[in-house]
This record gives structure tokens, C-alpha cells and sequence, in this order.
């Protein structure tokens, strides 16, 4: 009896301790292990969302006198970071959430196949919004105009690269390891981690380095145009087109991303938050100094001939990363110790359906639906458009925001109420 009672007492105190861990553990547990997003991300894509709209805004309706002013000229300057931030986010989220299923010891197969899964559904979408738009503009839209590489296509072909990535450096263990042997303290995750880490980085490097040959001198001529397209951006055109989305080297800032989730994820950062996310905005500033130090310097790595700074040298990729970096770093300090989480945060709720928001705008800046005249507006006119824009698109989106927690609440009724409200 006293064996048992004895045997009783520790099971009942090590249940205790995991529903009411000790207050070391508590301090120790880092923001990310959070059932809630991550408010910096979501604030970084609202950023992108508000960005992406003021240079759509404009130019689908200034008048041609209103493209030469430098209201325009610093529009579409700013308009160059919706993309990279999107496609970088898209890293750092597949790194989160590959460490959370880890955590809850999914198999490296699993892991991959909701990634893969998951980057194949953002691809067809994007298919699907290419068919929408060509029918919405027919027949003014060419047949080609299907074929056309957008951010959704290399948005769901990154992620799809980034769930391959991560199963090729995690290690395969047996099913019938104990529950928590891929925890966070488990040196082995730490290793998967580390491997991930330097691979993302390399593979983004090799990409930034391969892209200025694949546009020029090393372009797959003998490849159908709409293949070619997905490696360099070709399209119909003869020539890459720095306005689309090709492999190379947009997917390299997705692995870039996954090379930051992974830092953000490792001991150091989760001791140190603070101090890992301002050496992420020194190594921003750095990369944006040895950008301009590569560009002027007397070494070249590659001909004249094929030398582009601004659209396909690794010089100003790493320009764009340190960009990134930056924003990163201010966007945290802003959630952290602004206003960004003082109430309602519209920034933050675009950011959170931002493929809605993306998804919808679009239509009514460029297709038929535009609600303003394209190309006969002046400057007064298309900012009123865009304020009108943003209106609409928070509107959505909060509207999205509380129909996703709609089955929630519905479910609490009973059964027979949540099976007919997933039925609508």
C-alpha cells in the first residue's frame, strides 16, 4: 500500500507540473511557442499590402503628366518591396511552422507534405486567378496572358521548393520514439536546424550568382517560352522582363527567409529576442554597404554585357535582403514597443488575409471593374481612389477575419449546428 500511495503521489505531481510548469520553465518558453501569429509578420504584410496598393493605384490611373512627377517616381521606388517581403515572409513562416510540427513530433514526410500541399494549392491558385483575369478581359486579354509568371505562381512554387529543402536536411527517425524525443531541447532538432540554416543560405546564394548568366548569355533558348518564362522571366517578349516573377531569382528570397526563421528559432534567439532581431538590422545595414561596395569596386564577376545591377545582379539582391533585414528589425521594434498593438491594427489585419486583400484589389485598380478611369486621373483623384481602395480591402478583410471565427463559435451550439453551418 505504501508502494502504491508513494507511486501515486509522483505521477500526480508530474502531472501537476506539466498543466503548471515551474516559473523557469515559464520564463524560458519563448514568444514563438504562442498559439496567436506572430504580429510583426502580419504586420510586415499589411506593410506590403499598403504598398502593393499605392503603386497599383497609380499606375493604373495617373495621366501620362502625373507619371513624370516625383510623387510617381517614388511610388513604383516603393512598389519594389511588396514582392521580396511576401516571398520572404513565405520563409520565415515555413520555418515556424516546420519547428512547430517538430515540436509535436511529426515525421520529416509530414512535415514536407503540408508544406508541398500547401505551396501546390497557393500555385493553382495562382493558375486560377490567371484564367479569372483573362476571362474578366476578354477579348482584350491575350491567350498568352495565361501563361504569365505572377507572385502567387512563385509564391506556391517557393514553398513547395522550401518543403523539399527542409526534407533533405531533416533526419528520419522511427515511429516508435517516445513522445518529445524532437522537442526543442533535443540537440538533434538543433542540428536539423542548424543544417537548414546554412543550406536555405547557400541555395539562395547560388541562385543570386546563376541569375545574371539564365537572363543573358545561359538563357534555355531550346525550352517553350512558357518553361523558359518560370526561369527567367521571359514570357513572349524575347527578353527577361524585370515585372515578373521567374524562379531566379525571386525563390532565392524565400530561402533567405527560411534562413531567418530558422535564426529566429534557434537557443540564441529565443534567449536573447531583442538582441537577435537588432543583429538581423546590423547585418541589414551591412548587406545594403558591401551592395554598393560590390557594385563599385574594381572586381567583376561577371561581363559588362551581362552586369544589370538594378534587376539581376547578386549585388542587388543582397541590397534587397538587407532591405528586408531592416524592415524586419523596425517592424518588431514597432510591435514591441509602438503603437502597433495599442488596439485595432489595420496594418496587421490586412496583413492577416493579405491574399484576399491582394486577390480582390486587383480587379477593381486594373480590370474592367476599376473604379476610376485608367490613365485620366489626376494626382488628387487617384490618391482619393486609393484611400478608397484601402477602405474597402480593411473592410473585407475584417469582415474575412470574423467569418473564419464564425464555425467557432457556431460549434459551441452543438453538433447539429456546426454541421449545418459547414455546410454553407
Amino acid at each position: 500500500m505504501r508502494r502504491r500511495s508513494i507511486s501515486s503521489l509522483l505521477r500526480r505531481r508530474f502531472l501537476a507540473q506539466r498543466v503548471n510548469p515551474s516559473p523557469r520553465r515559464i520564463m524560458m518558453t519563448p514568444p514563438y511557442q504562442s498559439e496567436h501569429r506572430l504580429d510583426y509578420i502580419d504586420w510586415m504584410r499589411g506593410l506590403a499590402c499598403l504598398l502593393m496598393f499605392q503603386t497599383h493605384c497609380y499606375s493604373s490611373w495617373l495621366t501620362p503628366d502625373g507619371r513624370k512627377t516625383g510623387l510617381y517616381a517614388g511610388s513604383q521606388l516603393a512598389g519594389t518591396l511588396p514582392a521580396p517581403l511576401f516571398i520572404f515572409l513565405s520563409g520565415v513562416s515555413v520555418a515556424l511552422i516546420t519547428e512547430k510540427l517538430r515540436e509535436k513530433d511529426a515525421s520529416r514526410n509530414a512535415i514536407a507534405k503540408k508544406t508541398i500541399v500547401r505551396g501546390a494549392e497557393i500555385y493553382g491558385l495562382g493558375l486560377l486567378f490567371r484564367v479569372q483575369e483573362f476571362v474578366l478581359g476578354y477579348p482584350i486579354s491575350p491567350w498568352t496572358d495565361l501563361f504569365r509568371v505572377d507572385v502567387l505562381n512563385i509564391l506556391g512554387i517557393s514553398m513547395m521548393l522550401l518543403g523539399l529543402l527542409c526534407w533533405f536536411t531533416a533526419s528520419p527517425w522511427r515511429p516508435q520514439d517516445p513522445i518529445g524525443v524532437q522537442s526543442r531541447q533535443n540537440p538533434a532538432v538543433a542540428k536539423w536546424r542548424n543544417r537548414g540554416f546554412v543550406c536555405a543560405l547557400i541555395a539562395a546564394t547560388v541562385m543570386a550568382l546563376v541569375t545574371p548568366v539564365l537572363w543573358t548569355s545561359g538563357r534555355l533558348r531550346s525550352l517553350p517560352w512558357p518553361i523558359e518564362s518560370y526561369l527567367n522571366g521571359v514570357h513572349t517578349y524575347g527578353r527577361p522582363q524585370a515585372w515578373l516573377f521567374p524562379i531566379f531569382p525571386w525563390v532565392a528570397f524565400a530561402f533567405v527567409g527560411l534562413a531567418i526563421g530558422f535564426f529566429l528559432l534557434s537557443d540564441y534567439a529565443r534567449r536573447k529576442e531583442v538582441s537577435a532581431f537588432v543583429v538581423l538590422g546590423c547585418l541589414g545595414v551591412l548587406a545594403c554597404g558591401c551592395s554598393l561596395s560590390f557594385d563599385a569596386g574594381p572586381f567583376r564577376l561577371y561581363d559588362p554585357a551581362i552586369y544589370d545591377y538594378w534587376h539581376s545582379s547578386p549585388s542587388f539582391f543582397l541590397m534587397r535582403c538587407g532591405v528586408l533585414l531592416i524592415i524586419l528589425f523596425l517592424a518588431y521594434a514597432w510591435c514591441r514597443w509602438g503603437f502597433a498593438e495599442k488596439g485595432f491594427s489595420p496594418v496587421i489585419q490586412l496583413g492577416q488575409t493579405s491574399l484576399l486583400v491582394y486577390w480582390v484589389h486587383i480587379e477593381f485598380v486594373y480590370g474592367r471593374l476599376s473604379i476610376l478611369p485608367k490613365g485620366r486621373c489626376s494626382i488628387a483623384a487617384a490618391t482619393a481612389g486609393l484611400v478608397i481602395i484601402f477602405v474597402a480591402m480593411l473592410a473585407l478583410s475584417i469582415w474575412r477575419a470574423r467569418w473564419k471565427k464564425r464555425p467557432a463559435r457556431v460549434s459551441q451550439a452543438g453538433p447539429a449546428v456546426a454541421a449545418t453551418a459547414g455546410s454553407v
